[in-house]
């Protein structure tokens, strides 16, 4: 169960906590990040909690999103030289 911070919105804290797994590792480039449905019973959050986290992450070009399939870990950006 997830000890949510008063300062911090929930559906930021989601975010980390994926961006934190794909660091890590437990998300490969190209594959797939949980679904709506998927966080929603995971971290115990309303739906729109749940899109808002995904929406934030393809903002931040961390996942794509393919429409029919779900959403998926971005490649890394490459830094401009």
């Amino acid at each position: 169960m997830i000890e949510w911070r008063l300062n911090q919105p929930k559906w930021a804290q989601v975010a980390n906590i994926i961006k934190e797994r794909i660091a890590s590792g437990d998300y490969a480039v190209d594959t797939p990040v949980p679904s709506e449905h998927q966080i929603v019973q995971e971290f115990g959050i309303a739906r729109g909690t749940a899109r808002k986290v995904l929406q934030r992450l393809q903002e931040e070009g961390v996942i794509y999103a393919v429409r029919g399939l779900g959403s998926f870990v971005s490649p890394p950006k490459v830094a401009d030289q």
